[in-house]
């Protein structure tokens, strides 16, 4: 391996960490990585690979958006809901670190829920909104693993 190759996948590490634990923007980062390869090698096969990545990232990115978004709307939580969620993640961030995200998430989330349909409905809601942040998660973790794959046959076969 080339030290760029290694640089390259350090950097897709990171980016699929970043993907697990949402702190960098791990599907750009990935995208990055192996557009700098790309650049580098600079032969049609790695152009090929480029090409192949981006286009399983941004399908992975839509994805993301669209599956848990209807499982959402299916059980009824609203968009404000995961947005108070959201808000309330940022500001955990900085409070807490490490853990202040994902607390702020769940308790913006359950607050949101709370003031909107009541102490009985709110936890529910707030599980579906979970299982929804799990899955457009995974979604794009294995969009990522995708990518990844056909970076490394890209290297071999370069």
């Amino acid at each position: 391996m080339t030290a760029t190759e290694v640089l390259v996948a350090l950097a897709i590490a990171v980016g699929i960490a970043g993907i697990i634990v949402p702190v960098l923007p791990g599907t750009v980062l990935v995208l990055g990585a192996i557009l700098v390869w790309a650049v580098q090698v600079g032969t049609p096969a790695a152009w090929t690979v480029l090409a192949v990545a981006s286009v399983l990232l941004a399908g992975g990115t839509v994805v993301k958006y669209l599956v848990p978004g209807r499982r959402l709307k299916a059980s009824g939580v609203p968009t404000r809901t995961l947005v108070v969620g959201a808000l309330l993640a940022f500001v955990g961030f900085f409070a807490v670190p490490v853990v202040g995200m994902f607390v702020g998430f769940v308790l913006g989330v359950y607050a949101a829920e709370r003031a909107r349909i009541g102490g009985a409905g709110a936890w529910p809601s707030t599980v579906a909104a979970l299982k929804a942040v799990g899955v457009s998660i995974l979604i794009e973790l294995v969009a990522a693993f995708l990518a990844t794959v056909t970076w490394v046959v890209g290297v071999a076969v370069t």
